[in-house]
């Protein structure tokens, strides 16, 4: 999910629901996809957020990096370093991983006063 990989022309628009929850995550604070996506107002649909976060140009203002798996976990690329430079940028943030390379949910997950955030 490095960004700067599918043109924008084609996005969906229910992208933009999921830019807009994730524009919303403060600095410091970490979601999980399938957290974005039930915000989004897509239930079950953690994988499209990852589509839609990878789809992002480079020089985004949309802070991808606050968006991790279930576990915790940046998960690993298969192409590119997007998950070294994801992990810097959380760390910047001041988020803290620990040994085996997990953030406390407990500690860093965001909790948004609303159950939704952006319709798709």
């Amino acid at each position: 999910m490095s960004p700067g990989r599918a043109a924008g022309a084609s996005r969906p628009s229910r992208w933009q629901a999921v830019y807009t929850v994730v524009r919303r995550i403060p600095k410091g604070r970490i979601a999980t996809y399938g957290q974005v996506a039930a915000l989004a107002g897509m239930p079950r649909a953690a994988r499209q957020v990852g589509y839609a976060l990878s789809a992002l140009e480079p020089d985004t203002r949309v802070p991808w990096q606050r968006v991790v798996n279930a576990r915790g976990e940046v998960s690993e690329r298969t192409v590119g370093s997007g998950d070294v430079v994801q992990r810097a940028l959380l760390e910047d943030e001041g988020v803290a991983f620990d040994g085996s390379g997990r953030i406390s949910l407990a500690r860093y997950q965001w909790k948004p006063r609303s159950a939704r955030i952006a319709s798709p």
